[in-house]
């Protein structure tokens, strides 16, 4: 077609390049090839006009409408095709420059009719694992932009099927062009290592599969974005390691999964009870798609799609106790904690979570971004997903040159001594146990022990551990754990509010704050409600939960 304009939906397909105008998609031998939205559009826009000059005022009418950009803005984009291509701008074999009038597409270029969505799949990429402790998490890494992306899917997951949904592939092909993007399963769905049943992953441990998939591949600082429930885990990350964290994305996400009185968004728990009775009768089919995708509900090839990721993600067992897990999930009181810049996205009319939801959650970040777009799908590759992908990538633009944050949030146990004990007595084990559960001992309080740890199940098991020991030895102790800010400029204000917990605690007792037990549902611990402290600072009453 040499000097002939295509047809607006035909692919191109020229040496072994296939680009799809309408997955929006460059193929080289089936696999997708990175390229920005724009540089996609640069390079159809050329090469369906293969063999003519094209001025460059021409360029700029057809892809910078209504907008003046520079000669600079259009050599960058011709440079990002280029890198993409292979190509060179001294030896071209694709575009070929005109000096100060424009370029030219100089390979030959056939058309083709556009691969049906049944038919239009990609080769799946590589799949590697990562050591978290003994388990072993399956991951990805798709694309070489100038950011690192981790995508974190809700409820189960299947790093391999991802790829087999035309428009999920489309979806996640289109943040690696902007992007290296990091995919992996959470333990205990999808490819990586299964876990018992009744030892779900927490919260905690899904920090560490982040950290240990961070690690794996080399990266230092990424942007997490968060589906669903991947946007609790995504929130705490950010909020207790802002120095590794460049951005916070979470779309179709919550705060907290039940209603309350003070968060009429969620479900009930009959409406939960009755989810979980579904799982188990009907696994195999296409659980949930109602809610989580109503405009492919009816088709044939998504409803088989659908049923096939979930089975392979998870057994009807794991299913149901992940989202009885789920649904005891309350990040609310992490919300301020969270100091990098955060977008919220959600659909107006999502069926599976309440966009008034997600509009609290974006309220209660500092700074946080929402934006609402139309539609009833609540996963983010299903219905329009372009105007979500523009916004990621307009927000991840904006939030790559954001200096890191100082405030992190940290789990602190505090031990007291009590009447004919003393610290010296004590400090041997505690220092034995805090390293024992991976804590920091902290050495400024002088009247009680104290360290910090990067969960709280973790620091509770540890002032568990130091009751016993105490109890053995006939030392009277009382300790507590609680879960908050901790500011660079006043540390002692977070040790301060656990000490006062600790006051209230009885002997070889363990007292908790709210925050605490709203961040370990699936941990196997178990709590009774203890009444309230009243904090000397500001005089407000704080709850707190013995550990049974």
């Amino acid at each position: 077609m040499r000097g002939m304009p295509s047809r607006p939906d035909d692919a191109l397909v020229f040496d072994g390049f296939r680009l799809d105008p309408a997955s929006g998609r460059l193929l080289r031998d089936g696999r997708p090839v990175p390229l920005t939205p724009k540089a996609f559009a640069l390079l159809h826009y050329l090469a369906s006009r293969s063999g003519q000059l094209v001025a460059k005022q021409e360029l700029f009418a057809a892809l910078w409408p209504d907008v003046f950009v520079g000669d600079a803005v259009l050599k960058v984009t011709i440079r990002d095709v280029r890198k993409a291509l292979g190509d060179s701008p001294q030896a071209p074999r694709y575009i070929e420059t005109a000096h100060r009038r424009g370029y030219r597409f100089i390979a030959a270029v056939t058309r083709a009719r556009p691969a049906s969505a049944a038919a239009d799949v990609v080769e799946t990429p590589p799949v590697h694992y990562a050591h978290s402790g003994r388990v072993n998490i399956a991951y990805q890494v798709v694309g070489s932009g100038p950011i690192d992306l981790v995508f974190v899917m809700g409820w189960v997951s299947h790093l391999e099927y991802f790829w087999k949904e035309p428009r999920f592939a489309r979806f996640l092909t289109r943040l690696a062009s902007i992007s290296r993007l990091i995919l992996f399963d959470k333990r205990g769905t999808g490819l990586s290592d299964p876990v018992p049943v009744s030892r779900l992953p927490t919260l905690e441990e899904r920090l560490d599969d982040v950290r240990a998939v961070m690690e794996a591949v080399g990266s230092e600082r990424a942007a997490l974005l968060g589906v669903s429930e991947g946007g609790p885990l995504c929130t705490l990350f950010a909020a207790t390691y802002p120095e590794k964290t460049e951005a916070l994305v979470m779309i179709g996400s919550y705060a907290r999964r039940f209603a309350a009185p003070d968060y009429p968004w969620g479900q009930t728990p009959q409406e939960s009870a009755a989810f979980c009775r579904r799982i188990l009768d009907e696994w195999g089919g296409p659980v949930g798609i109602e809610t989580r995708a109503p405009s492919l509900a009816a088709d044939p090839a998504f409803r088989q799609w659908w049923a096939s990721y979930l089975r392979m993600g998870a057994s009807p067992g794991a299913a149901v106790a992940l989202t009885e897990m789920n649904a005891q999930i309350d990040v609310r009181d992490v919300l301020p904690c969270v100091r990098v810049p955060t977008l919220v996205l959600h659909r107006a009319g999502d069926r599976c979570l309440l966009a008034g939801g997600a509009r609290y959650l974006a309220s209660q970040i500092p700074g946080a971004e929402y934006v609402q777009v139309e539609g009833d799908d609540h996963l983010p590759f299903v219905g329009n997903q372009d105007e979500m992908l523009h916004e990621i990538e307009a927000f991840l633009g904006r939030a790559h040159v954001r200096p890191p944050a100082a405030h992190a949030l940290a789990t602190v146990l505090v031990v007291v001594p009590g009447d004919g004990a003393t610290r010296a007595e004590l400090e041997p084990a505690f220092m034995q146990e805090v390293a024992a559960f991976r804590g920091q001992r902290l050495a400024r309080p002088e009247t009680y022990l104290a360290a910090t740890f990067d969960g709280p199940g973790r620091a509770v098991r540890c002032g568990r551990a130091m009751a016993e020991i105490a109890d053995r030895l006939g030392l009277p102790i009382r300790s507590a754990v609680h879960v908050g800010e901790l500011d660079p400029s006043s540390p002692d204000r977070l040790l301060d509010v656990t000490a006062e917990i600790a006051a209230a605690a009885p002997d070889r007792a363990v007292l908790v704050s709210r925050t605490v037990v709203d961040l370990v549902p699936g941990s196997g611990l178990r709590f009774a409600e203890s009444g309230s402290v009243r904090l000397a600072e500001t005089e407000r009453e704080l709850a707190v939960f013995a550990v049974a």
